[in-house]
């Protein structure tokens, strides 16, 4: 029987390694070009097959010598690999030195235990009854990254029967999990709006058409979708983030630029959400004697947890870590995740993994310029991945 909790632990220190060189050389999306080198590097050395996808992205395969592997059920690992536009002011060995570039979101994380998943796996290529897909992903945080994996066949040839992914959590305490069956993350909908009225002297607003003002009734409007159509007990998001127009005190300008998103957590909500938007936008423009131009995009959809696939991630780490370190996740995120694509696509299972140490201080949020994890969690996420796969393929 394989200890994967030791195996994993023997490298622990070379996870570490691997991790602070790449949270050393952060790379943003479609542009990680030494972090993709660098993976390829490492596949080669354990002789594990692989090819490029999606500009910077990576899928290899780990296949299975067991008896009639060949016909056995598929997986896939994922791992996402870009990092953010953002200073890192951590003052430490492996802080950033590209600067204005920050692994502040744990894919570094990511794909340093992907890696040693591999690693695991592939020692056991002789016991394996399938194929193991690993899946590098460029671009989580910016275009989704998954989306063009998977235009690119990474789930067919063979065909994936599930996947499973991972990220780090500050708000979970260091050798502990948190798992979610159903929704986990929302979706989203970046909006681009532009109201146009007719500009003019301040002092004469009657011969003009005032946009900011047609505009300032819109974003109060706006919030009367969220707190009085869709019901409380579904949160979702309608958010301005972004309100531009005008250069001086006495000028009535002759457009306005409103740029937000909208957040839900049902394709139901999603297209109820988008079009009271719509609606009321043009009554709004109507009264108000101004015309818009609109662009709604259809960002990342909900990540959905298949209960099954959640279920066999609930045993396998009570079986690493212990039922006590397993908790359930209580409520879904508002934030989207790239992963939701490839759970729309097949069963998935992703869970976060704790990265939190009080005691080290080490609980700054992510997307924070002071962002890092407790690297005790490396060798505890490769296990668990590497443990999850294993297992699946084992199943009858």
């Amino acid at each position: 029987m394989i200890d994967f909790l030791k195996e994993a632990k023997a490298m622990e220190q070379e996870l570490i390694e691997l991790r602070r060189d790449f949270h050393m050389h952060p790379e943003l999306g479609f542009e990680e070009y030494r972090t993709s080198s660098k993976i390829k590097e490492i596949l080669k050395s354990l002789e594990i097959e692989y090819k490029e996808v999606a500009n910077t992205g990576i899928c290899a395969y780990i296949k299975g010598e067991a008896p009639g592997a060949e016909k056995g059920k598929v997986i896939a690992l994922r791992a996402d690999m870009d990092a953010l536009p953002l200073e890192d002011k951590k003052s430490c060995e492996y802080s950033s030195k590209n600067q204005g570039k920050m692994h502040a979101c744990g894919h570094d994380a990511h794909t340093t235990i992907l890696l040693g998943a591999a690693k695991i796996l592939n020692n056991h290529k002789s016991e394996i009854k399938g194929t193991i897909k690993l899946l590098f992903e460029p671009a989580e945080e910016t275009v989704g990254g998954a989306k063009y994996m998977i235009n690119e066949g990474v789930l067919q040839n063979p065909k994936v029967d599930a996947v499973i992914g991972l990220h780090v959590s500050e708000d979970v305490e260091s050798g502990k999990i948190s798992i979610k069956k159903g929704v986990v993350n929302a979706a989203s909908n970046p909006f681009t709006l532009r109201i146009k009225g007719k500009g003019g002297h301040g002092a004469h607003p009657e011969s003009t058409i005032d946009p900011i003002v047609a505009a300032s009734h819109f974003v109060v409007a706006l919030q009367t979708i969220v707190s009085r159509e869709i019901p409380p007990v579904y949160p979702a998001v309608v958010t301005v983030g972004s309100f531009s127009g005008g250069t001086a005190q006495n000028i009535i300008p002759e457009d306005v630029v409103l740029k937000g998103i909208m957040r839900t957590l049902n394709n139901a909500h999603r297209n109820y959400v988008k079009k009271r938007f719509v609606d009321i936008l043009e009554g709004i423009c109507r009264s108000f004697r101004v015309s818009y131009e609109i662009e709604i995009e259809e960002s990342y959809p909900c990540l959905y947890n298949d209960d099954d696939m959640v279920q066999h991630v609930i045993n396998t780490a009570e079986e690493i870590i212990e039922g006590s370190n397993v908790l359930e996740q209580q409520f879904p995120s508002m934030g989207v995740e790239s992963f939701a694509y490839f759970s729309n696509e097949i069963p998935a299972a992703f869970y976060f993994l704790g990265t939190q140490n009080n005691e080290r201080g080490i609980n700054h949020p992510a997307h924070g310029s002071y962002f890092d994890i407790d690297e005790n969690s490396l060798h505890i996420g490769a296990a668990l991945q590497a443990a999850a796969a294993f297992k699946y393929l084992s199943k009858d």
